[in-house]
């Protein structure tokens, strides 16, 4: 396809995410990363140790910072997951297994 076929193109209808409990729009083919920043949300987990904030950092699945859980799998990426209608993503505390704590 040419790019410039795209000039005129429109997004398809939002889908709907659930973030913490609350509903998030994203476009057709958007990340839960991008849907999050767009919406002003910019921290998603807590770290292992002191329990500090991240979210996305290098955007491209490398650096782990994005994890959360996603429709009940923790330590996933969210600048790899493309948002589907109903996705349900919940912060993820420290290493996201609590039933492996010792």
């Amino acid at each position: 396809m040419d790019p410039l076929d795209l000039v005129g193109a429109e997004p398809g209808p939002a889908r709907v995410i659930v973030f913490d409990g609350r509903a998030v729009s994203a476009l057709p083919g958007q990340t839960l990363a991008a849907a999050l920043w767009a919406d002003g949300v910019v921290a998603w987990r807590t770290t292992r140790v002191g329990g500090r904030p991240r979210g996305a950092f290098c955007g491209i699945g490398q650096c782990f910072d994005c994890l959360a859980t996603v429709n009940g799998r923790p330590n996933q990426r969210l600048c790899l997951v493309v948002a589907e209608d109903g996705d349900v993503v919940t912060t993820q505390e420290g290493h996201g297994h609590d039933e492996l704590a010792v």
